[in-house]
C-alpha cells in the first residue's frame, strides 16, 4: 500500500486498511473497515464491545507512546507491521484465530496488558500486550524494561516447563525406538501394535503439548505467508507423527516402498526429539535474550526506591513516582540522590563515577545540580527536584539504551532478503530430495525418501541467520552502556566502523570544560572590580563556558552585581549589552575590530603571550573602546592524551576545531599532537569544514558538547555528544559519552569494529551452516559414505546452529574497549 493512499483503522484488530480494498459495516451511522471476515464478523456480534474495547487500547498506546517514542522511530498501530515492512508481511491478527479456531497459548500469563511490546527481529511490529511476531513468529518483548523484571520471566519460565516435559517423555521414547541400535533391548516380547501405540502415547504429548506454541505459529506462518523456522519445524515433524499414526491405525495401508525389516517404520521418536531440541534451542535464545537486558537493569537499579520528601507537616518517605517537579527532598549521607535536581541548602561530596566514570568525588553546595542515581557522601543536601519520571538523566539514558538494543543495523537488509526466499527455497530442496530417492535411490525407497525430506526441512532452520544480527546489536549497545557509550541506534555502530576523521571541540571535549580566569589586564582606567560587574552582568545571560569562567571570577572578587538590558549573542563571536548606563561588549579581537572599537592592536599586543602560552583571551570593551583582555585558561582533560594516544592507534586522523585564536589553538594542538586544527571558527564553519570533509570521501565523527557544535554534530557521519553537554549537542549525536570523557570516542570505536566483527562472524556462521548442512541433510554423503542424516541429528544441529551464533554474540559482553 502507498504510504500516501487514505487509510482506515480495522477497530477489531487495529491493522491499517484501504477503504477501497476494505469490507465495511456501519453502526450508529459510521463506516467502519476491516481488513478480514472474521474480524468484521467479531464486530458485528458485539460493535458496542469491540469499540469500547478499541478505544481502551488506543489510550494505552497513546500513554505508552509517550513514554516510550523516541526521535527518528516508526510506530505501528497495534496488530500491525510497519508501511516499510516488505511485500507480504503479515500481521498478528484475530482473524486467524477465526479461521483455524485456536489461538496462540499465552507465553506471558503475567505480562503487562497495557505496556507496549516489539519484535527484537523485527522491531516495525508492536503491538498492545504480549503475542508473537508475525513475521518470524517470535515472542514479543516489552519496549521499557521495568527495574522488577530482573528474575525469570513467565515467557522464559513456560518455555522452560515445556522443554523439561519434552526431556522426561522424549528420553524413554529414544530409549524404546533406538534402544536396540546399542544392545537395549526394552521393547522385546511386545508386539508391533502394542509398541506403536506405547510411541504415540508419549510422542503425542511432546508434540502437541510441549510443541504446541512451535506449531500454531508454523500454522500462522502459512495463513499469513510470512514462512519462517517454525513453518518448517511443523511441517517436518507433523510429516513425522502423521505419517507414524497412520502407521499405528492402519498399518495394512502403508505401502511396502515404505517397509524397513519388513514393516512399516515409526517416526514417534523422531517428532518427540526434533521438537525437544527446537525447545531447548528456544529456552537458550529468551536466556540470552534476557541477559542483554542487565545493562538497562544495572543502570535503573541505580536510582532509589524512596525519597524523603520535606513539606509544611515534616518530612515523609514516597515513592519515586509520586515525586513532582518543584518538590524539596533531603539527601542523608550515604544516599542516593533520587532525582535530578539542584541543591537549595547544605554541602557534600557526590560520587558521580556511575556518569562520568570519574572515581573522585565532586562537591557540592548551594545552587549546583545533582543527578539521580548519584551517590551523597558526606553531608546532607536539601534539594529541588527539577526533572523527575521519564525526563530525568537516568531514565533517558535507560530508553536511549532500550531503542538502541533493538534498532537494526544497515546490514540486516541483507538478511532479510535472503530470508524472504529461504523457507520457501528449502520447502522446493526437501520435496526435490523426496522426489530424488524415491525415484533414484536404494530400498526401501519411500522411507528413505520421507527420512531426508523431513532431515532438509529441520536442518534448514533460520534461526540462526535471523539471531546474527539483532544478539549482536544488542549485546554490543549493552556492553557499551556499561561503559557510559550510548549508542543511538545500530546503524551508528555500523557507520561507525568506517570513520577515518575524528573532529573534535577544545572546550570541554579536550579540556576539562571549566575554565578559570588567570589573569585580567587592564588597558583603561577602569578599576578591577567595576570592570568585573560590567562583564559578569553580560557574561551572566550566556551559556558559554568562558562566560562561566568570568561570572565565577566576579563571585570570587566579590564584585557588585548588576543587572544587563538588550542583551545580544553575536554567535562564534561574543555577547553585548548595557548596563548600568554603559554600552558593553566582550569577545573576539575580530568582533570588536569589526565594530569599530578602538584599541585592539593594543589589546592584541598585551594578549599575545597569554595565548602563545595557551590561555584563551577575551577582550572587553565599554563605551567604544577596549578596556581589558582576560586570560582563561581550560586545563586539559587528564585522560585526554592517552585518549588521542589510542584514536591515532585505531589509524584515525584527528582534527581540532576551535573558536579560540590561532596561538591558543596551535599550544594545544602541539602539546597534545593533534594531527591538524583551525582555529577562529565558528559553528557554521564548523559544519561546513565537516561537509567539506565527507564531500572529499572521508567518514567522520564530530566529538562536541555545545550549541555551537549542533550543527557539525548533525552533518557528520557519527555525532559524538560529551553527556556534561547541552541537549541540544546530545539530540544531535548518535553517541552519547556519558562522563564527556573523550576516551569514550576510542571505547566507541572499539565497540562498533568488534560489534561489526562478530555480526559478520555470525552471518558467516548461518550461511555457512546453511550451505553445509541442507546437502548433507538431503543424502549428499549417502553415496560416499552410505550416511543419512536422521531427522533428529539434524534437529541438533540447528538447534546447536542457533546456540552458537548466541554464544558468539554474548562474547561481547566481555570485550575490551580501551
Amino acid at each position: 500500500m502507498a504510504a500516501t493512499q487514505m487509510t482506515e483503522i480495522d477497530p477489531v484488530c487495529g491493522m491499517k486498511v484501504s477503504p477501497a480494498e476494505a469490507r465495511h459495516s456501519e453502526f450508529q451511522g459510521m463506516r467502519y473497515f476491516f481488513c478480514s471476515e472474521g474480524c468484521q464478523k467479531k464486530f458485528e456480534n458485539d460493535p458496542e464491545s469491540v469499540l469500547a474495547a478499541r478505544a481502551e487500547k488506543d489510550a494505552a498506546k497513546a500513554a505508552a507512546g509517550r513514554r516510550n517514542d523516541s526521535p527518528g522511530s516508526d510506530k505501528v498501530l497495534p496488530g500491525a507491521v510497519s508501511p516499510n515492512a516488505a511485500p507480504g508481511d503479515g500481521h498478528d491478527c484475530c482473524h486467524h484465530e477465526q479461521k483455524t479456531g485456536v489461538s496462540a497459548p499465552s507465553m506471558m500469563p503475567e505480562a503487562n496488558e497495557t505496556a507496549i511490546y516489539t519484535c527484537p527481529m523485527h522491531p516495525e511490529v508492536e503491538q498492545v500486550g504480549p503475542g508473537s511476531c508475525p513475521i518470524c513468529g517470535m515472542d514479543l518483548e516489552p519496549k521499557t524494561v521495568s527495574v522488577t523484571d530482573a528474575g525469570e520471566d513467565e515467557q522464559y519460565a513456560s518455555m522452560k516447563r515445556r522443554f523439561w516435559v519434552g526431556v522426561v517423555l522424549s528420553v524413554p521414547l529414544l530409549l524404546l525406538a533406538m534402544g536396540p541400535m546399542i544392545g537395549l533391548r526394552i521393547a522385546d516380547g511386545m508386539s508391533d501394535r502394542v509398541f506403536g501405540w506405547l510411541q504415540l502415547v508419549l510422542a503425542a504429548p511432546v508434540v502437541f503439548w510441549c510443541g504446541w506454541p512451535l506449531l500454531v505459529r508454523g500454522f500462522k506462518s502459512f495463513q499469513t505467508m510470512n514462512l519462517n523456522m517454525f513453518s518448517l519445524i511443523a511441517v517436518g515433524t507433523l510429516s513425522a507423527f502423521l505419517f507414524s499414526l497412520f502407521v499405528v491405525i492402519f498399518p495394512g495401508l502403508v505401502p511396502e516402498a515404505f517397509y524397513e525389516n519388513d514393516k512399516p517404520p515409526l517416526y514417534f521418536e523422531a517428532a518427540a526429539v526434533i521438537i525437544t531440541l527446537v525447545l531447548l534451542g528456544q529456552v537458550l535464545e529468551l536466556r540470552a535474550r534476557h541477559q542483554t537486558s542487565g545493562a538497562i537493569r544495572e543502570l535503573m537499579q541505580l536510582a532509589p526506591d524512596i525519597a524523603h520528601r520535606i513539606t509544611d507537616e515534616g518530612e515523609e518517605d514516597v515513592e519515586l513516582s509520586a515525586v513532582h517537579k518543584g518538590d524539596r527532598l533531603r539527601v542523608r549521607p550515604g544516599e542516593k540522590v533520587p532525582v535530578d535536581g539542584r541543591v537549595q541548602s547544605g554541602s557534600s561530596s557526590v560520587d558521580e563515577s556511575m556518569l562520568t566514570g570519574e572515581p573522585l568525588p565532586v562537591r557540592k553546595e548551594e545552587g549546583d545540580e545533582v543527578t539521580g542515581g548519584t551517590l551523597n557522601q558526606t553531608g546532607a543536601l536539601v534539594i529541588e527536584a527539577v526533572s523527575v519520571g521519564n525526563d530525568s538523566v537516568l531514565s533517558r539514558i535507560v530508553q536511549m539504551v532500550a531503542d538502541a538494543q533493538r534498532s537494526r543495523a544497515p546490514i540486516q537488509k541483507l538478511v532479510d532478503v535472503v530470508s524472504r526466499y529461504f523457507v520457501p527455497a528449502v520447502i522446493v530442496c526437501s520435496i526435490l530430495a523426496f522426489l530424488g530417492w524415491s525415484l533414484f535411490g536404494p530400498e526401501p525407497r519411500l522411507a528413505h525418501a520421507f527420512v531426508a525430506a523431513v532431515a532438509v526441512l529441520i536442518i534448514a532452520c533460520p534461526c540462526a541467520l535471523g539471531l546474527a544480527t539483532p544478539m549482536s546489536v544488542m549485546v554490543g549497545v549493552g556492553r557499551g552502556a556499561k561503559e557510559g557509550v550510548l549508542i543511538k541506534n545500530a546503524e551508528v555502530l555500523e557507520v561507525m566502523e568506517g570513520v577515518d576523521t575524528i573532529v573534535v571541540d577544545k572546550t570541554g571535549t579536550l579540556t576539562q570544560g571549566r575554565p578559570e580566569v588567570t589573569e585580567i589586564v587592564r588597558l583603561g582606567n577602569l578599576d578591577e572590580r567595576e570592570l568585573l560587574t560590567l562583564s559578569a552582568a553580560v557574561e551572566a545571560q550566556s551559556e558559554h563556558p568562558l562566560a562561566e569562567a568570568v561570572v565565577r571570577r566576579a563571585k570570587a572578587d566579590g564584585a557588585a552585581v548588576a543587572e544587563a538590558a538588550d542583551f545580544q549573542s553575536i554567535t562564534g563571536g561574543g555577547v553585548m549589552a548595557r548596563v548600568n548606563g554603559r554600552d558593553v561588549l566582550i569577545g573576539k579581537a575580530d568582533l570588536l575590530e569589526d565594530r569599530g572599537i578602538a584599541g585592539v592592536d593594543e589589546a592584541r599586543r598585551q594578549a599575545a603571550s597569554h595565548q602563545e602560552a595557551g590561555s584563551t583571551v577575551i577582550f572587553v570593551a565599554v563605551d567604544g573602546t577596549v578596556v581589558a583582555a582576560m586570560a582563561i585558561s581550560d586545563p586539559i582533560k587528564k585522560s585526554t592524551p592517552a585518549a588521542l594516544t589510542s584514536l591515532h592507534d585505531l589509524g584515525l586522523r584527528v582534527v581540532m576545531l576551535t573558536g579560540d585564536a590561532e596561538p591558543t589553538a596551535r599550544a594545544v594542538a602541539d602539546k597534545l599532537g593533534i594531527d591538524e586544527f583551525h582555529a577562529g571558527v565558528s559553528p557554521q564553519d564548523k559544519h561546513d569544514f565537516v561537509a567539506k570533509l565527507r564531500a572529499n570521501g572521508h567518514k567522520v565523527a564530530m566529538a562536541g558538547d555545545g550549541i555551537n557544535d549542533a550543527p557539525a554534530l548533525a552533518e557528520a557521519d557519527v555525532g559524538i555528544a560529551m553527556g556534561t553537554g547541552t541537549g541540544v549537542a546530545i539530540e544531535s549525536a548518535g553517541v552519547t559519552l556519558v562522563g564527556g570523557d573523550l576516551r569514550g570516542v576510542a571505547a566507541a570505536e572499539h565497540l562498533s569494529r568488534k560489534t561489526m566483527k562478530n555480526i559478520r562472524q555470525n552471518l558467516f556462521f548461518a550461511f555457512i551452516y546453511n550451505a553445509l548442512g541442507i546437502p548433507v541433510a538431503a543424502g549428499l554423503l549417502y553415496p560416499f559414505f552410505g550416511v543419512l542424516l536422521s531427522p533428529m541429528i539434524a534437529a541438533a544441529a540447528m538447534s546447536f546452529s542457533s546456540v552458537s551464533v548466541i554464544a558468539n554474540a554474548l562474547r561481547l559482553r566481555a570485550a575490551k574497549l580501551a
